[in-house]
């Protein structure tokens, strides 16, 4: 699915990612972990082509992001707010996608049913606009957003940020099922180290810029040496 080959970037005297070679494969549940600065945005934003490498390249299914959209047509993305359009209610802007996307409105409803426990109550039917809502709320519309068009590539940025425990369960359930009912490749990067390990198939850990683990997580596998990693590594 997605081939990491020599990319680095930096700011300043600052290495933000230095990857010689890295691949995630068709279905994985891929969880980037790592202490604040270890670069995990920074490559998720190169991989959605937000961010040009000093070096290297990036492919998605062959495609080099910066050369070819084709990819953008199967793959849904939130990173952080500034993905939203706050001056339309989330009904508007799901609206929105569904016309750049040459979905029918009727089956963008259609789809948003998927999503009523996520939501909660506090999203559809509100009349709010977006920049009126909580940032969970924000948060959740960004997700639902990211996955409203059937994405086989999914990459969210902290997803569970904002959002209170019962939100966080709904959506690690919302994920894996995604996973499993799809067979899409998600991508998400969080400092919640329970969550991450609950639902990944496979860990990579960022040190610096650099995946210094590899790591299988087979019914949570990663997790003791995660612990282990993370009690002994300060934080940045």
């Amino acid at each position: 699915m997605i081939k990491i080959k020599n990319i680095k970037k930096t700011f300043g005297q600052t290495t933000a990612s230095d990857i010689p070679s890295f691949e995630v494969n068709d279905g994985d549940i891929l969880g980037l972990v790592g202490n604040n600065g270890a670069g995990k945005t920074t490559l998720f934003r190169m991989i959605l082509d937000l961010l040009k490498p000093d070096e290297g390249e990036v492919s998605i299914d062959g495609i080099n992001p910066a050369q070819s959209e084709e990819w953008k047509d199967w793959t849904g993305a939130y990173i952080d707010e500034g993905f939203l359009i706050d001056f339309l209610t989330p009904e508007e802007y799901f609206a929105f996608l569904g016309k750049i996307s040459n979905i029918p409105q009727e089956t963008i409803e259609e789809r948003l049913k998927d999503f009523d426990l996520l939501a909660g109550g506090e999203i559809f039917g509100q009349k709010k606009l977006i920049r009126n809502l909580s940032a969970g709320n924000k948060q959740k519309v960004g997700i639902i957003a990211a996955l409203l068009n059937s994405p086989r590539l999914v990459i969210l940025d902290e997803p569970f940020n904002f959002l209170d425990p019962s939100s966080q369960n709904i959506l690690k359930n919302v994920l894996t099922e995604y996973n499993h009912k799809t067979g899409a490749t998600i991508l998400i990067s969080s400092h919640n180290l329970q969550h991450t390990v609950d639902i990944s198939t496979r860990i990579a850990l960022l040190e610096k810029g650099q995946i210094i683990r590899d790591l299988p997580n087979t019914d949570a596998s990663a997790r003791q040496e995660l612990d282990e990693y993370f009690v002994t590594t300060p934080h940045l």
